[in-house]
């Protein structure tokens, strides 16, 4: 009697503690640098330029292949002078279980230009953020990350323990439990999840269960001029990812100095100690011509002035969307709320079935869609054609009159990703409609949307290609996002 009564009280602890370290790790206060609202900034047309990385195929099946994004993070390194800051998700040559062989090497051409311009510059600082991913969280060495490591730059891991939970129910038995054992890169015994070959421990499964992740895209450095540059991006340099669709944009100046800004408290927040010197802008030209405004946001608060922008949208306005995910519920209904007032919309999704030589179910941009273009007939979807590769985009551009916004960077409009979950970083833009810059953004959406019939390339196909009705695929969506329980 007395053993079932110690039982029932220690099962009923367990069960407090459980509870208890869910709602605290789903709601404890953010870590400084994260969720940054950032004030709003006058900037001239030449400190903001919007590139983008495209993967298609013509009508006979060749590959076309238009990249920018790589070339112009290479060129913000080749310029540094006194530091580079930089913050990547994926950064490692794991092919998965594609056999491709028309990748690039880009982590292989990353590091020897960061080691290339720390020769050029030995007293050149470099800060590199990045997600435990890439070592499989503790599990296996990473010869790329030592390779930097050993030629004087600062890789930092960053403490995905110091984030939010996303998988509630999970994460909160992992923090009881698993993450108190730490991890090794000479014990594994099962099979690695991103390669054919290797082995992790089950340590590094267990990690990987909490689906968190430091999932921005951004670099910033100075340069010969005194200046700040930087490019943000939903790129990674990440072999398997090299052909993938992507967009980015380059900024200089006061942009550029948020963004550092929030990558050190980063950095710091996961141990690093480093000293790092607060960059000093130089006075800006006479012939600055402030017509835009831009802030560099992140984490919940790029959910927050979407929010606001898409609510804003009246009959008579469009918005242009274009998606690797999109599922997060706040976002769909604010869209569902445009399309019954008569709003223009447009979506270009991802139809999620590829996934580095793995097929994918749709989920979730099969059922969302399905769920949207019933919202009226003022919304219109259409499907990115991949061929092996990801449409990773994450573009928004909506037009309010004679204004338009537009947000572009890492995040992805999912729940994870909008709230406050994991580290995801954009930069938002507000211009006239007739601004140069708007008419870029919007004549490559167009691009994508009407197809290119003179070069014989299909970049979009209609609706109907992937649709998916199914109940079941719509609720196993919901529940996944719910939960937390998936990889969106």
């Amino acid at each position: 009697m007395q053993l079932s009564l110690i039982r029932k009280i220690v099962g009923y602890s367990l069960v407090t503690i459980w509870i208890a370290t869910m709602l605290w790790q789903t709601s404890k206060p953010m870590p400084d640098g994260t969720n940054v609202s950032g004030a709003s900034i006058a900037v001239s047309p030449e400190r903001i330029q919007f590139l983008y990385d495209l993967t298609a195929r013509d009508a006979w099946g060749r590959r076309v292949v238009d990249q920018q994004i790589s070339d112009a993070i290479f060129a913000v390194i080749d310029g540094a002078q006194r530091f580079v800051v930089l913050d990547f998700f994926l950064f490692n040559d794991d092919l998965g279980a594609s056999t491709d062989p028309g990748y690039r090497p880009l982590s292989r051409e990353l590091t020897d230009r960061l080691i290339a311009r720390k020769l050029a510059q030995p007293g050149l600082q470099v800060v590199f953020n990045t997600d435990p991913i890439n070592t499989v969280y503790g599990g296996r060495a990473s010869a790329l990350l030592s390779e930097l490591h050993r030629a004087g730059i600062d890789v930092v891991a960053t403490d995905l323990e110091a984030l939010r939970d996303s998988n509630p129910m999970y994460s909160a038995m992992w923090r009881m439990g698993a993450q108190w054992f730490g991890n090794s890169t000479t014990d594994g015994w099962l099979p690695d999840p991103f390669r054919e070959q290797g082995s992790v421990t089950l340590r590094s499964w267990l990690a990987l269960g909490n689906c968190k992740a430091n999932q921005r895209g951004v670099i910033v450095a100075d340069s010969e001029g005194g200046d700040l540059v930087g490019v943000i991006t939903s790129a990674n340099p990440h072999d398997a990812s090299s052909l993938h669709s992507n967009v980015a944009w380059r900024f200089t100046g006061e942009l550029a100095l948020r963004a550092v800004e929030s990558e050190i408290k980063i950095a710091r927040l996961s141990g690093w100690h480093g000293d790092f010197q607060q960059p000093i802008l130089p006075p800006p030209l006479r012939t600055d011509r402030p017509i835009l405004e831009a802030s560099f946001v992140t984490e919940g608060a790029i959910q927050s002035r979407l929010i606001e922008a898409l609510n804003g949208t009246r009959s008579g306005d469009s918005i242009a969307m274009a998606m690797f995910y999109l599922s997060e519920q706040t976002v769909i209904e604010a869209l569902e709320g445009a399309a019954a007032r008569g709003v223009a919309i447009k979506l270009i999704l991802d139809p999620n079935k590829d996934a580095f030589g793995m097929e994918q179910d749709g989920v979730p941009n099969r059922p969302v869609a399905n769920q949207l273009v019933s919202s009226g007939e003022s919304l219109e979807v259409r499907w990115y054609r991949t061929q092996g590769e990801q449409f990773h985009v994450n573009f928004v551009l909506i037009k309010q009159g004679k204004k338009v916004f537009a947000s572009l960077g890492s995040a992805n409009l999912t729940r994870r990703d909008l709230g406050n979950y994991n580290l995801e970083a954009n930069i938002n833009v507000s211009m006239p409609a007739d601004a140069a810059l708007a008419q870029q953004l919007a004549g490559y959406f167009e691009r994508l949307w009407n197809n290119d019939e003179q070069k014989h390339i299909e970049y979009t196909a209609p609706f109907g290609t992937y649709k998916d009705d199914s109940q079941l695929t719509y609720w196993r969506y919901r529940v996944m996002e719910r939960t937390g329980m998936s990889s969106f």
